[in-house]
């Protein structure tokens, strides 16, 4: 009985860390410049297409209530940045399984939308978040919130 329960709990702790190696979950983005926390952003899964929306404004000067996309320049123009999908549809990829890529992701800074690649790294305490235009492209890291 012992063992079973040993047993058991090894592969709820497994569980666990595997979930943690998923992009889901909240994510506190950084500011690559200022290094500032930017936001958070929240990464679902809907039967497997993974997408993000800001959930919070962490910057005081851009986080103003009635802030919106004005730069975007397809279907979220003029969205608020509250709510606003940044990331979508993203899914694992069929030869690398700790990465999520084949969508895009918009700078609201800037209107521009880029590829991207989401890879959890860390033990999933850390989101490396690559939008490639062409050959280049920038990473950056996102610390999990939950």
């Amino acid at each position: 009985m012992f063992k079973a329960l040993i047993a058991i709990g090894f592969v709820a702790c497994g569980a666990s860390a595997m979930a943690q190696m998923s992009p889901v979950g909240v994510w506190k983005t950084i500011d690559d410049d200022t290094k500032a926390e930017k936001s958070l952003v929240r990464i679902k899964d809907n039967a497997g297409v993974y997408s993000g929306s800001i959930e919070k404004l962490l910057d005081p000067a851009a986080a103003k209530p009635d802030a919106v996309c004005d730069k975007c320049t397809d279907d979220r123009k003029d969205k608020p940045l509250i709510g606003l999908t940044i990331l979508r549809h993203l899914k694992q990829s069929a030869d690398d399984k700790t990465v999520w890529d084949g969508g895009d992701i918009v700078d609201p800074n800037n209107g521009k939308v880029y590829r991207t690649r989401l890879k959890p790294v860390d033990g999933g305490k850390k989101l490396e978040v690559r939008g490639y235009i062409g050959p280049f492209y920038r990473t950056q890291v996102w610390l999990r919130v939950e």
